[in-house]
This record gives C-alpha cells, sequence and structure tokens, in this order.
C-alpha cells in the first residue's frame, strides 16, 4: 500500500471514529446545548400543548402592567406534563399567577424555590393537575404544567408590571417573545437544575411558531399623544382622544411569536414631565421621583478616544445579524475621528485582533478593518468571556479614554461571568453594547452596558443601523448631567435607590426609588453638571398626592432592590445577601431566583405517571441553524467542525482540504492579523424545482451552506490558480427532507471540488413533504 492511500484510510478511519463518537458520545461529554425538534413516532402523545399566548397590557402614565395568558391543550391520548422556557422584560416584577381549568380557578403562592418545586413534584406525582413559573435569568423563566389530561385546556395567567422611562422624549414598550439557543459548553451531567433549561428544542429556521401570539395595549398617557407606532409587527392603532390609544396586533401577525414586540411612542412637543408618584400602603409608603434632565450641549473641543469594536461572528449570527453587525460596524468606523485610534477583534469559538495595538483612525486602517468584518459568514461556538478578557488586556494609550463596543445576539450562558468580568475592570473602559437580532438576550446586553456605565442599544432590523450609530456617538461625546447628587428636605425617606445615581449619557429621566414616612412634605432636589455648568431642579412634595393606582410602586422598589443585590451576589455571593433577596421575594409577592409560584388543584385527576414534553420553541426571526449547531444537518455540528468532517475527506485524492486551517480566521486564538482571504463570490444560479418544494425554500436552506461551498473553493484556488465556471447539481430529495441522491451533471471546474460540495449538500435538511419524492436542479457559479 503507497503512503497515499495509507494516509487516505487512516484519515476515514479517524472521520469515522469522530462520526461515531458524535453520535454516541459518552454521556459524561454531552454539553447542555439546544437541539432540534424531532417528530415523535407515538401519536398517542401531544408533542406540541401550548395553544397560544395572549398579552393584555395596560400603560398608565409610565408603569404598565401586562397580562399574559398561556393557554395549554392535550390532544393526545395520554397524560402530559408541559414545560415551556419564554422571556420577559428585564425590568419585569412578576407578582401573580393563578391556572385555570374548566370553571375552577387556582390561585398561586409565592414559595422558597426548592419548596414550591418539591411541592409541585409532589403534586404530579399524586396525580393532580399543577403548574410551576421559575425565573432561570432575569428574563427568562421557565413553565411547567403537569397532569393535563386528554382532552384538557388548561390556562396559566401571570402578572407582571414594569416602568417605562423615555429616551430622548420616546417611549418604547418591548414584550420579548421567544428565548434564542444559548450557546453552552458546560457539561450536561452533573449540571444544576437552574442551568438545564438550555437544553430545549427549536424548529428550522424560517418555520412559523407553533402556536398563536396576540397582544393588545392600552395607553392611558395623561398628556396629548403626538405619536405611536409598532417597529417589529403590524398592527392597528386607534386613538380615543389626545391622550388614550389602543394597538392591536394584526390578524395576519397570529404567527409573529419569534420576534420582540416593540411599540413606541411620543408625548406632544416630546414632553417628558418631570413628577412625584406616591403610594401610602398598610405598613410601608413608597414613592418614585422622575426628573428630566437638561438638553444636551454639543462640545466644541471633544477629546480624542480609543474604541474597541468587539464583534461575534458565530453560527448564531450566521446570515441577517451578521449583516446588520456589519452595516452597524461599517458605520461607526468609517465615522471616527483621525484623532481616535481603534481596534477589532472578532469572535466565535476562538477570536483574533486585527492588530496588537490600537491603531490611528487612518483611511487605510479603517478600510483595513471594513474588509476584515465583510468578509465574515458567521459560524462556529459562541466564546464570548475569553474575547472579553483579551479586548479588555489589549494595551492602553496613556491620556485616551477607552470605549468598548460589542455587537452581539447574546446567546450565550455566562452572562453573570461577563457581568464580574466588566465589574471588576471598570477603571480599564466603559461599556455600550449592541444587541442585534430580533430577539435578542436583552439580559446580557442592558447587563453588560450596566455595570460597564454605559448604554446598551437593539438593532432590529438593518435600516436601524444608521440611527442608532448616530446615537452612540452622541452619547459618547457629550454625557448629558454629570456628578449627580439628590437632596430630600423636609420629606422623610428610606431605603432609596440608587444610593449613587451615575452619569447620565442620555436625554433619559433621572429615576429615584423610596418609602418615606409621616405627611408627605418637604423638596426633592437634584443637582449636577451639565454642558452649561451646574444644574438643579426641585419639586415640591405637597403638590403631588397618594394614589392607590400608584400600588405597583411597591412591586418596582422591590425589584429594583432585588436586582442590585443580584449585582452584588455575582460578584461576591453572600449568603445574607440570598436570603434578603429570597424574603423581598415572599414579602412582595414577586418572582425571584430563590422564590417561584405554585398553583395546585386539590382534586387527583390521574395516577401521576406523565409524558415530559418540552414545548419547542421558534428560532428567531432571521436567525440561522447555525444557533443550535449546523445549518439544518443530520448529526454533525456547525461551523468548524462541519467543516473538518464533510469538506476533508473528499478532497484528500487531490491534496486539497477544505478544513485547511490557515484560512479560517478563528483557527489560531494568538494570531493578531489573520492572512487574508481571498476575494471570491459563489452565487446560486438558477434553481428548477419539480413539484412540493418551492424556489425560495429551496434557495433559502442551501444558502446556509454557501459559506463552506466557498471555503472549499478557496481552498482549491490555492492549487489551481483560476479555477471557475458553473456546476450543476441534480437533488433527489425524499419525503423526511433528506437528500437520498445529489450527482453533477454539468462540471466546469474539477471533480475534487464537486465532491467536496456534495458532501455538504447531503447533510442538509429540507422541510418535510406529502409526496414520495422531489428533483431540484441546483446552478453554482464560481468566480474568482
Amino acid at each position: 500500500m503507497n503512503l497515499r492511500k495509507l494516509m487516505s484510510v487512516l484519515v476515514l478511519l479517524v472521520l469515522v471514529g469522530v462520526v461515531m463518537a458524535q453520535s454516541e458520545g459518552k454521556a459524561e461529554d454531552k454539553t447542555l446545548s439546544p437541539y432540534f425538534m424531532v417528530k415523535s413516532d407515538d401519536p398517542t402523545v401531544d408533542r406540541l400543548p401550548l395553544l397560544s399566548t395572549v398579552a393584555e397590557v395596560d400603560v398608565a402614565g409610565v408603569i404598565a402592567d401586562v397580562r399574559v395568558v398561556q393557554t395549554y391543550k392535550n390532544d393526545g391520548k395520554k397524560p402530559i406534563e408541559a414545560i415551556y422556557i419564554f422571556p420577559a422584560s428585564t425590568r419585569a416584577a412578576v407578582y401573580g399567577m393563578k391556572m385555570t381549568i374548566g370553571d375552577r380557578v387556582i390561585v398561586a403562592d409565592v414559595r422558597e424555590r426548592e419548596q414550591a418545586r418539591q411541592d409541585y413534584e409532589a403534586a404530579r406525582d399524586r396525580g393532580q393537575s399543577a403548574s410551576l413559573l421559575e425565573q432561570q435569568r432575569p428574563n427568562v423563566f421557565q413553565m411547567n404544567v403537569a397532569n393535563i389530561m386528554p382532552g384538557d385546556t388548561i390556562k396559566v395567567e401571570l402578572s407582571y408590571t414594569e416602568l417605562l422611562v423615555p429616551t430622548d422624549g420616546v417611549y418604547e414598550f418591548a414584550y420579548p417573545t421567544v428565548v434564542g439557543p444559548r450557546y453552552s459548553d458546560a457539561p450536561s451531567k452533573g449540571a444544576p437544575d437552574t442551568g438545564k433549561w438550555v437544553e430545549n428544542p427549536y424548529t428550522h429556521q424560517g418555520e412559523a411558531p407553533l402556536y398563536e401570539f396576540d397582544i393588545t395595549l392600552n395607553l392611558v398617557a395623561g398628556l396629548p399623544i403626538q405619536d405611536m407606532s409598532c417597529t417589529s409587527h403590524k398592527t392597528n392603532i386607534s386613538f380615543d382622544g389626545l391622550s388614550a390609544a389602543t394597538c392591536r396586533l394584526d390578524a395576519s401577525e397570529r404567527d409573529g411569536g419569534n420576534r420582540d414586540f416593540i411599540l413606541h411612542y411620543r408625548l406632544a412637543g416630546g414632553k417628558v414631565e418631570s413628577g412625584l408618584l406616591l403610594y401610602e400602603g398598610k405598613d410601608e409608603n413608597f414613592f418614585l421621583t422622575m426628573i428630566q434632565p437638561p438638553k444636551r450641549v454639543a462640545l466644541d473641543q471633544i477629546p480624542p478616544r480609543e474604541y474597541i469594536f468587539i464583534v461575534d461572528v458565530s453560527g448564531s449570527m450566521h446570515g441577517f445579524p451578521l449583516d446588520i453587525s456589519k452595516k452597524l460596524l461599517r458605520d461607526l468606523i468609517t465615522n471616527l475621528r483621525s484623532t481616535d485610534k481603534f481596534n477589532v477583534l472578532l469572535f466565535a469559538g476562538g477570536n483574533s485582533v486585527m492588530a496588537e495595538k490600537s491603531l490611528p483612525a487612518s483611511q487605510k486602517n479603517i478600510a483595513r478593518a471594513v474588509q476584515l468584518i465583510d468578509e465574515q459568514q458567521g459560524g462556529g461556538a459562541t466564546e464570548l468571556l475569553p474575547a472579553l478578557k483579551r479586548a479588555l488586556a489589549l494595551p492602553r494609550n496613556e491620556g485616551i479614554s477607552r470605549t468598548v463596543v460589542i455587537a452581539t445576539d447574546g446567546y450565550v450562558h455566562v452572562e453573570a461571568e461577563a457581568f464580574d468580568l466588566i465589574r471588576n475592570n471598570l477603571g480599564k473602559a466603559n461599556m455600550f453594547a449592541f444587541g442585534i437580532g430580533s430577539s435578542v438576550n436583552r439580559h446580557i446586553i442592558e447587563g453588560m452596558a450596566h455595570v460597564g456605565m454605559g448604554e446598551p442599544f437593539v438593532i432590529t432590523k438593518p435600516d436601524e443601523a444608521a440611527a442608532q450609530a448616530d446615537k452612540f456617538r452622541n452619547y459618547i461625546q457629550s454625557p448629558v448631567l454629570t456628578q449627580i447628587k439628590a437632596d430630600f428636605s423636609g420629606f422623610a425617606v428610606y431605603d432609596v435607590e440608587p444610593l449613587s445615581i451615575p452619569d447620565v449619557l442620555a436625554e433619559r429621566p433621572i429615576i429615584i426609588f423610596g418609602k418615606w414616612r409621616g405627611t408627605p412634605k418637604g423638596r426633592v432636589t437634584v443637582r449636577g453638571y451639565s454642558g452649561r455648568g451646574k444644574y438643579e431642579q426641585t419639586l415640591e412634595v405637597a403638590r403631588y398626592k397618594p394614589k392607590k393606582t400608584n400600588s405597583a410602586l411597591r412591586y418596582l422598589w422591590a425589584r429594583h432592590r432585588i436586582q442590585i443585590l443580584n449585582d452584588y451576589n455575582n460578584l461576591r455571593p453572600d449568603d445574607k445577601r440570598v436570603k434578603e433577596v429570597t424574603d423581598l421575594g415572599l414579602k412582595y409577592n414577586l418572582l425571584t431566583q430563590y422564590t417561584s409560584f405554585v398553583a395546585i388543584d386539590s382534586r387527583v385527576r390521574s395516577d401521576g405517571r406523565t409524558e415530559v414534553v418540552k414545548q419547542p420553541l421558534p428560532l428567531p426571526q432571521g436567525v440561522s441553524d447555525y444557533a443550535v449547531g449546523g445549518y439544518a444537518t443530520r448529526g454533525l455540528g456547525g461551523g468548524r467542525a462541519m467543516r473538518k468532517s464533510l469538506c476533508q475527506a473528499p478532497m484528500i485524492s487531490a491534496e486539497i482540504s477544505c478544513a485547511d486551517e490557515e484560512t479560517d480566521l478563528l483557527s489560531d486564538p494568538r494570531s493578531p492579523t489573520p492572512e487574508p482571504r481571498p476575494s471570491v463570490r459563489v452565487e446560486i444560479g438558477s434553481i428548477t424545482v419539480s413539484k412540493v418544494l418551492s424556489e425560495q425554500m429551496v434557495k433559502q436552506v442551501i444558502e446556509g451552506a454557501l459559506a463552506d461551498i466557498e471555503h472549499c473553493y478557496v481552498t482549491a484556488l490555492k492549487t489551481r490558480a483560476g479555477l471557475k465556471g458553473k456546476i450543476v447539481l441534480k437533488l433527489v430529495i425524499q419525503a423526511d427532507g433528506s437528500i437520498g441522491k445529489a450527482e453533477a451533471i454539468k462540471n466546469e471546474l474539477n471533480t475534487d471540488v464537486e465532491k467536496g460540495i456534495i458532501k455538504l449538500l447531503e447533510k442538509l435538511n429540507f422541510p418535510n413533504m406529502t409526496s414520495d419524492e422531489a428533483t431540484v436542479y441546483v446552478t453554482f457559479n464560481f468566480m474568482p
């Protein structure tokens, strides 16, 4: 046997071993990861128990009260336990839950987390219907509903409140609809219960949610409304006089539960009224002060700054989210001033910087950075922490303030660790986080900005990038108000939050929570420094009267206090603080990290044996299958691992490897300047479909593989410069969506490239069909 054949056999054996390990991997090697939904072969079990989720929102002034109703139905023949992972606002104070079965209504109690879980499981095992609401993250909740009997319809209603704080005169209400898949490299074996929610099933990219979504928002502003619009969904808005309006989701948006619902409104003249809200309770009284800061003043002389741009190029950013990032970063970088310095750090499974030391913002360096970002396709894991550590460890420029800008969807499982890292490095840089995509992880985006003394931004569409980039520049160039102090003269207050008021970077009201004793009187004065010099504003407390309608203040104060305690706990865990959070949750009837809601029906309805069903979630709009570990492939992960296992084998005979490490930007985390990738294009030309499947659907699935096809082409060009032309492939797609046969009917390149591409395409998974099979002809154009 000659050397080449021996090498081929050895490589083949290694690949077989890799595939077997992936399909039969040891339990201890399995990580906490999302996965694609697999249709059950058991018709007696209903795998899609969630029928709908409906939200009713009432906004009075600056406080939103939200009621969410989740309807579950069991169309199978066996009792089930449904598990549903869903998001909420990072500012939500969840204060109530109830369960309805027929004409029976069971109001939930708030209990310590472990006790609530034990009570729920005991009731489930006894055959009682029960529901359990737990907080897995400040913006990620888990609902368990046990003993849903065949034919049952069970409704679970939860209530929360949140404060709406305007920015630059614009109020925003955001209702998150879906939890995006979270990357985690933590082992599944031995993982704590609080981390297992990551292992959740997802449908494929482009597929509609498997449940209906509806939302209605009623606004009573107290002042004339200038305009109101929903930027995320088609809605119908009607006005009742000058200061009240209702926004209803259009009937065509019943499948709109795959992206955040976002509504903006502005009061006449852009007014944001400074004022004081008071609530007088049985045992405690609460207040909330909202004071509008001065208008921003543009400075003639703005000192130079250093910018570190961190860009997520992982698998979940593939396609639409990365396109937004490219547009955003292109805008930010090309508008740097010549006195600024900057650097770019890209991260996925590894990370790579453009230069080991920040560079002057010259036209040459700016062009180089833009090209580097434009070349990215998205693939691989999401290792955020190493990227943050590397960015913060880059050499500093003396006398220049550093700003770190990160663009990501936040689909990671290390929120607390990221917050700790940023908080421990506050003296090195402030942090501005851009959440990219239709349903980002707002907890980590807002949290990174909060602990980094910066501002968060969320960009859901490409055409929003320019406006958000302008807003960022305004914030960083000239703070609105600094060195802020609050004084309460003659007003007996205590438990005031926040203890210190950070600089105001946006034109956003200053919010102060607290409790008060005695008679509401005296003055509240806020002082600071603006671009024009000293600033001061005073409110006379006696002008404002306590109102029962302000009862939500008790929840909002407690929620804010809990957030502060959790921030400290993430930095330095402390049993006393854990107890304080637990006590706050129990006292104020709030869902927290340590308290949960549980509702138990007293009736025994089954023998306690149920099938556990995890409700499949839709991928957020614009997020590709790469986020779950591959682009609609069977049995293999995405990104670099897929490239190695699919491209390498067919290229051995021609000494070409599509997994050539030198062509992978992130292959060596220590490499500061990756080798520039040749400028090539691989385009999908004509597509002919025999039946059932649409051309658009076929194109959408194949587009997910273009980055790896291009990678194979780039590798081939290294040994055969100038290689170009067309390859026309015939694909026979079976009823289950798999490719039964793939062959080339025209090839203007060579057989090695053809074999590599066929191996890639054979792993694609198309939508299931009712007919036996479909034949597809697709043309690929290769241009160096």
